[in-house]
């Protein structure tokens, strides 16, 4: 425990906790983006071609995929503490990511985006492992929170990059960096561990974890939903500001106006109506059930997949508010996926249950990201986005099936 804190862990308010966590969240998935949102002059800087650009975008989710992989084959979450996890964690992050602005080629970038993705293994999992410590009870909302310091965070390099948009691209990248320190410190110096913050740890890496893990059938159930979520989610934070700059230019809009709106319609869609539905996601789940807002939230966001085309080169308003609405739903059931592994899994496998949870959605979301190009180029930015709702009606199933089944009354205190 940390002597320099002031108030004693037992005496920490849980919601102080879940602040700082939420803020170190916040600070340090701004690096997730920060190479994604300048892919533009990056595309003629570096001369890519649109496949190099998807790529290049998706080498993120692939480190972290093939990092939350070994962290769930080898039990890594639950072999160390989460905080320290955490911080460090965050600090190889930073660095990683500002090298980025060294890069002189494609290959490079995308060498390094990979290791971004491999140091984000150990904060977000990590997070959620941390909230749940300090939250036993209504841990929905808490998490719901905490997803919506993931999605701000992650839409923070739009933000970054509106304020900075006649600066050079390096800055982004280097602030993103900047404030991912800032949540180390965080985590690292202010933040006590929880006063149940686990002592037990394994101490040898087996495939033991693993194994507990894939025999709990209701928690695969749990898995699948989220699988379907993540075959959505990532794909329309990549591309939404993309479809929405592209809607504005074939309307004739000057490019750096369109840049410009693009950037802030990024930020709201993906950051402020994100944030709104995570917590509201969050919240609902607690009073009706993790199965029933999953449904329901999947139902919506899937609907919108299908039909956000039909406002290209539309009015913008329209296109805007559907922008929105699809905003809201394709994150408000996210947190719901975490909690309910943390409810339906045994305490000591938790880590490696949530880290295989998000290496397999995150290599899903490889393949949705990089599908759009190929559906973009061959339909137009009409039908682009609509693969995308197959997964949120598949997941509509699984949370369906898991809803019927009897151990999802530990969930939500028997609301499922």
């Amino acid at each position: 425990m940390n002597a320099y804190v002031i108030i004693t862990r037992h005496h920490f308010s849980p919601w102080i906790a879940l602040s700082l966590i939420a803020v170190a969240e916040i600070l340090t998935l701004s690096v997730w983006f920060s190479a994604s949102v300048v892919a533009t002059p990056l595309e003629h800087q570096w001369h890519m071609n649109s496949v190099e650009v998807a790529l290049l975008t998706a080498s993120v989710q692939l480190g972290f995929a093939v990092g939350a992989l070994v962290s769930s084959l080898t039990g890594i979450a639950d072999r160390f503490r989460a905080r320290t996890i955490f911080s460090t964690a965050a600090v190889a992050g930073a660095v990683v990511n500002g090298l980025f602005i060294m890069s002189n080629s494609w290959e490079v970038g995308m060498f390094l985006r990979i290791l971004t993705g491999v140091t984000m293994v150990g904060v977000y999992p990590i997070a959620v492992k941390i909230v749940t410590e300090w939250s036993p009870v209504r841990r929905g909302t808490a998490v719901g929170i905490l997803v919506a310091a993931l999605t701000l965070g992650s839409a923070l390099p739009h933000l970054i990059l509106l304020l900075g948009l006649a600066a050079p691209w390096q800055i982004t990248v280097l602030a993103s960096s900047i404030l991912a320190l800032g949540g180390a410190a965080i985590i690292a110096f202010v933040l006590p561990d929880s006063p149940v913050a686990r002592q037990d740890t394994i101490t040898k890496v087996s495939l033991d974890s693993l194994r507990h893990v894939l025999k709990n059938k209701a928690g695969l159930l749990a898995d699948y939903g989220y699988f379907g979520h993540m075959w959505e989610l990532y794909a329309m934070w990549v591309w939404f500001p993309v479809f929405a700059y592209a809607s504005l230019i074939a309307n004739h809009s000057h490019r750096t106006a369109a840049a410009a709106a693009a950037a802030l319609i990024g930020f709201l869609v993906i950051g402020v109506a994100g944030a709104i539905g995570s917590v509201t996601g969050g919240l609902l789940s607690d009073k009706i059930g993790r199965t029933a807002v999953t449904i329901i939230a999947m139902a919506i966001s899937g609907l919108c997949a299908l039909t956000i085309g039909l406002t290209y080169r539309g009015p913008s308003w329209i296109q805007i508010a559907l922008g929105l609405v699809w905003g809201v739903s394709v994150i408000a059931d996210s947190a719901q996926f975490s909690t309910a592994v943390t409810e339906l899994s045994e305490p000591q496998y938790l880590g490696t249950a949530l880290t295989l949870q998000t290496a397999v959605g995150f290599l899903i979301s490889i393949v949705s990201i990089n599908l759009i190009v190929a559906t973009k180029d061959l339909l137009g930015w009409e039908w682009a986005l609509a693969p995308l709702s197959i997964g949120p009606f598949l997941g509509v199933y699984a949370m369906s099936r898991l809803r019927a089944n009897p151990a999802s009354l530990v969930m939500a205190n028997g609301r499922r």
